[in-house]
């Protein structure tokens, strides 16, 4: 089941890189919740894929690779890299840990993302 929720959290995340918003959202209920590190406080999953989908013209190509994932019943903890290159030549990674929570019907329920953007050459 675990190994379920594991994989349910990567299409997630592959739907984000093909800009395919409407299985990104398939994939959470109603009530999702999304939280990141950023001071803004939390969002609907709705505000969130917005928000992605206003920048997504600007984005040349974006994929994540996963450094690893933990879960048990319910939730995944996953830690991963996106790798960004911008239309206007910018190049940067995302360094990233991802909690992912589901409800009773395995749809994702909240999201909490902490990241570090870094441009590639630049290391922290």
């Amino acid at each position: 089941m675990t190994q379920d929720l594991e994989d349910k959290a990567v299409t997630y995340l592959r739907a984000l890189e093909r800009a395919d918003w409407d299985t990104a959202r398939a994939l959470c209920a109603d009530t999702t919740t999304v939280w990141h590190n950023d001071g803004k406080g939390e969002q609907s999953i709705e505000e969130n894929i917005e928000g992605m989908r206003g920048q997504i013209d600007t984005i040349e190509s974006m994929r994540y690779d996963i450094t690893r994932q933990l879960s048990r019943p319910g939730e995944v903890l996953q830690q991963h890299v996106v790798h960004v290159a911008t239309k206007n030549g910018v190049r940067g990674e995302v360094h990233a840990a991802v909690y992912f929570r589901f409800d009773d019907d395995n749809l994702i329920s909240r999201i909490e993302e902490y990241a570090n953007f870094i441009p590639v050459g630049q290391h922290s």
